[in-house]
């Protein structure tokens, strides 16, 4: 089968094209034939090391597709079913073993290409707004790169909730997106000369002087110091991603001085640690999906072969939405 292998630590260009033998389905165990995997900011960290992992390596975690065959002991899937997951190693390739324990079934009517797209950025959206921060009616939310994929999802679930979205883009076009996902104001970075010291006055004016209860940053690196600085007394920043770089590390004691903040640095795998709390969150973003209440973006899809130029448009921010591989 084809897959794709990072060689080395580097750049998009040490993913290349490889051969591999076709994998067997152990105990507990799927293989699944792909439709399509998602292509998400981890995968570049991994290829870059700053994820510890071995050389080479076949990048990716997330997709979907049809059960080829099971392993020992599985009785909850079958040859032919059409399943999703967030978390299984390795599946930027045609064929991909799966872990029973992290396949999510996907209900008749989700297209396969929507079922690879959602999982692990819309389970991200999820728990970002129904349990690190629970979001409530009447609240105000600032979110970086909020025509990305998690950002458009996190908008549509946040506005189903009652809450007030500011994003912030870089562009017309990804302003247009992120207002058709629900966001109130959008205020594009690329206009502002400071951004640290613009755009928390932008917010404070359009929150009358209060600044926003909570800010979820993916971007990192850039916009973390101006995320920090639109914040309310006893607000809380999200810190879950890193599109721009890694930010350095923080004083405890600015936390303080910005109003008795609270600053968490959340991952999906510690909100879907049991097969219970996995379910229940694919369940409500599918039985959306399927109630035509949310919209999964598909913002480019790319040939398998090509996962080095897919690496190099996430990268650049020259994506909306969901970027996918496709077979």
């Amino acid at each position: 089968m084809r897959a794709i292998h990072a060689t080395e630590a580097g750049g998009p260009e040490v993913l290349s094209v490889v051969d591999l033998p076709e994998p067997s389905a152990g105990p507990g165990e799927l293989v699944v034939e792909l439709a399509a995997a998602g292509v998400n900011f981890i995968d570049t960290y991994k290829r870059a090391g700053v994820y510890p992992m071995p050389f080479p390596h076949v990048p990716g975690s997330e997709g979907a597709g049809t059960v080829l065959s099971v392993g020992e002991g599985v009785d909850t899937f079958a040859v032919g079913d059409a399943v999703a997951w967030a978390e299984a190693p390795g599946s930027y390739a045609e064929r991909v073993v799966v872990r029973v324990d992290a396949a999510l079934p996907v209900p008749a009517g989700v297209d396969l290409r929507t079922a690879a797209a959602l999982p692990l950025q819309g389970m991200t959206a999820h728990y970002l707004v129904a349990s690190t921060f629970p979001v409530q009616a009447g609240q105000t939310l600032l979110l970086t790169a909020a025509a990305g994929g998690v950002g458009l999802l996190l908008t549509q679930l946040a506005v189903a909730r009652g809450a007030r979205v500011i994003g912030l883009v870089g562009s017309a076009e990804k302003e247009a997106l992120a207002r058709g996902a629900g966001a109130a104001e959008v205020i594009r970075y690329t206009e502002l000369g400071d951004l640290t010291t613009e755009l928390p006055a932008l917010v404070r004016e359009m929150t009358g002087g209060e600044g926003v209860h909570v800010a979820y940053d993916g971007v990192g690196k850039d916009t973390f110091d101006a995320s920090l600085a639109s914040i309310r007394r006893r607000g809380m920043l999200v810190l879950f991603g890193g599109a721009s770089g890694q930010v350095p590390p923080v004083n405890p004691q600015r936390l303080n001085a910005a109003g008795s903040l609270y600053l968490t640095r959340p991952t999906l795998g510690h909100y879907v640690a049991d097969r219970e709390e996995l379910l229940w969150r694919a369940g409500e973003l599918f039985d959306a999906v399927s109630a035509g209440t949310l919209d999964v973006r598909v913002g480019a899809e790319f040939p398998l072969a090509d996962a080095a130029a897919a690496h190099e448009a996430l990268e650049g921010r020259a994506t909306t939405g969901k970027v996918l591989l496709v077979p």
